[in-house]
């Protein structure tokens, strides 16, 4: 990626200034410009003071009481979580403004070109329950020890964890330290392989960082509200150090596949601000819109234990929309849901809601100034349209065509500058690692402070004892030729051999992990292959699964092309099942595992008498270490085709 032409950052923000200046009523006025002439024919302005009617022009100044009255109403409705707007040592004036203050020491003209050129600087460590990590910043940049970092979560919003910390395990809550001290750095980090068991509690701690990151921006514009206001009161001018805003006030963005897991979060930011001391704005609505209706059944979260895979009942329980987009305003004593995009703090939204809003308005202005950004079941989004995440991602961080009201005189530098997107912390969260979520690791962060990611050893995958499996690896030196390559292996090589075994060319299984080669595959089997099939695609109805399945079941299909969104969303159980390919590994490892265990679905099976072939190449790394394990999947990629 080449270095962004600074002179066409600065046309753009001219043209924005010029636009802004131009539009009636837009432009903020700015506090060294004079007081317009008063129109001769003005109507007269009357002040409500208690219970006397006073003309404005008699009494320029208001009362002290109803001023009073009225910063207090300001204040609680504007002010920051938290309560007071003191400082606490070491809070505000620490780890923030060191990387969202007026001049961060970190984003040099060096670290900015060192990332565009893709330079970094990696060493591997322990983060305590984080496990080993793989840390990286700009090629050149001074290191930091992240180990060593504090959280300095504010009092008042950490208290409420603590609370609920001495009731949890000790694992549990030094994993909550542990990635709450990571986050503070203000890095990006990339957490590879979440658990069931601990993805509640890192949301808990995820969301406390973004309250306390809002928190403390909001602070610092009050502060300087303040200091403006004395300034102006005292006769002088206002303070040059005031740049405290970006563009729009949207600082923190979370990216979900389904509303039930924007309940989820909107769960754990508010276990943060609990009641009496906070309000919660539009909560009824918010799990009217986002839960299922009163009266309906999830089947996935009343089943019996062991009916569904764990794993499948905590994606798909609850509501399943995969489009939607919610604006959550922080204010002193209240979360207001539902806010208006630019008049909100954070935004929870799925890729697919935010690009519809996004070419609705022909606007992506509210993602200008995002400073945080949270993606989550990011396994989940690869079996949507991925296309959705990149279109939101290369949205971020870019100069907005309208000025939003802004007042560009408390605009920080490095906004003007066009350098948003090497300040912003992502912090994304995967079940497992595949080519899509690490491509965007690698390619779509620019955090000059560094980055974080998590890695592990993979164990081999459990599957019943005594299957023939065979690992066939085909040549291919290009990435870009991997697709071409393994079909051409596939329909030439493997295929023909199976064709003309009379055991193996029936009652047999095509598992094909993307929806591309789905395609592809299935028009080949329809126009050159002459054996019955049907398919289980993401797109068949429930008819049309209850015929396929039965058509193969009873013998009537000798095979059945599978895609793996199919059994991601539905997870059926197939019978009949005595041969499997794996037109390449599953994403998903326990995949594997489940269609190696079907085919005992059906009475008087051995082991023996079922086959499955994988296909691969080495660049099905990432899926075949977690199915072969870590030390097997090297051996399988060594030994060559």
């Amino acid at each position: 990626m080449t270095v962004e032409d600074p002179n066409a950052t600065t046309t753009r923000l001219l043209t924005l200034l010029n636009v802004s200046a131009t539009k009636a009523g837009k432009r903020k006025r700015t506090f060294g410009e004079c007081k317009p002439a008063e129109k001769l024919n003005k109507k007269r302005v009357v002040q409500i003071a208690a219970s006397d009617e006073i003309p404005a022009e008699s009494s320029p100044e208001l009362p002290e009481e109803v001023r009073e009255a009225t910063r207090s109403a300001t204040e609680e409705e504007e002010g920051a979580p938290g309560g007071e707007d003191e400082d606490e040592p070491g809070s505000d004036a620490g780890l923030y403004e060191d990387h969202f203050g007026l001049h961060p020491d970190v984003l040099t003209e060096h670290a900015r070109e060192a990332v565009d050129r893709k330079e970094w600087s990696t060493r591997r460590g322990k983060l305590g329950k984080l496990g080993g990590v793989v840390e990286a910043i700009p090629e050149g940049a001074e290191a930091h020890n992240v180990a060593g970092a504090k959280h300095k979560i504010m009092e008042k919003l950490r208290a409420p964890l603590e609370a609920r910390q001495a009731k949890l395990p000790r694992e549990i809550v030094e994993l909550q330290n542990d990635l709450l001290n990571t986050l503070s750095s203000y890095r990006d980090l990339y957490v590879t392989r979440t658990s069931l068991e601990t993805q509640a509690s890192m949301r808990e701690a995820i969301t406390l960082h973004a309250l306390n990151h809002i928190t403390k921006k909001r602070r610092r514009v009050l502060k300087n509200n303040e200091r403006i206001s004395h300034a102006t009161k005292a006769g002088n001018p206002p303070p040059e150090d005031v740049q405290d805003q970006g563009f729009t006030r949207p600082s923190v963005l979370i990216l979900l596949p389904f509303r039930s897991f924007a309940l989820r979060w909107v769960s754990a930011l508010t276990t943060h601000t609990p009641t009496p001391d906070y309000q919660i704005e539009n909560n009824s609505r918010f799990h009217s819109e986002y839960g299922l209706p009163a009266s309906a059944v999830d089947k996935l979260a009343n089943a019996e234990p062991g009916m569904y895979p764990k794993d499948h009942v905590e994606m798909f329980k609850g509501n399943v929309d995969d489009s939607f987009r919610l604006g959550v305003k922080m204010t002193r004593k209240s979360v207001k849901l539902f806010a208006e995009f630019y008049g909100c703090d954070l935004i929870i939204a799925s890729p697919l809601g935010l690009r519809m809003s996004i070419e609705k308005e022909k606007s992506a202005d509210f993602l200008s100034s995002i400073e945080l950004l949270i993606v989550d079941q990011m396994d989940a989004l690869t079996m949507q349209n991925w296309e959705h995440v990149q279109f939101v991602m290369s949205h971020l961080n870019q100069l907005p065509k309208e000025s939003h009201d802004v007042d560009f005189s408390r605009i920080k530098p490095w906004y003007l500058d066009g350098h948003a997107a090497y300040l912003r912390q992502s912090i994304l969260l995967s079940a497992y690692e595949t080519p899509e979520t690490r491509a965007l690791f690698n390619h779509s962060l620019k955090n000059v402070a560094g980055r974080i990611r998590t890695e592990r050893r993979w164990p081999p995958i459990e599957v019943p004892e005594g299957i023939d499996q065979q690992f066939v690896q085909f040549d291919c030196s290009n990435p870009k030729d991997e697709p071409e390559k393994r079909f051409q292996y596939f329909t030439t090589q493997l295929l023909p051999v199976i064709l003309k075994s009379a055991v193996q060319s029936a009652n047999t299984v095509v598992f094909i992990p993307s929806s591309f080669d789905f395609i592809r595959v299935h028009n080949h089997f329809r126009k050159s292959v002459g054996t019955s099939f049907t398919v289980l695609s993401e797109y068949s109805s429930n008819q049309e699964i209850s015929r396929a399945r039965q058509a193969f079941f009873s013998g009537k299909k000798a095979f059945l092309l599978v895609s793996e969104r199919f059994h991601f969303f539905r997870r059926y159980k197939i019978r009949g099942i005595r041969n499997l390919i794996f037109y390449g590994p599953p994403d998903h490892p326990q995949f594997y595992t489940e269609y190696l265990s079907y085919p005992f679905l059906d009475d008087d099976v051995d082991a023996s008498d079922v086959t499955c072939r994988v296909l691969y190449s080495k660049y099905d790394w990432l899926r075949l270490e977690r199915i072969a394990g870590t030390e097997g999947a090297a051996e399988l990629i060594k030994r060559g085709p």
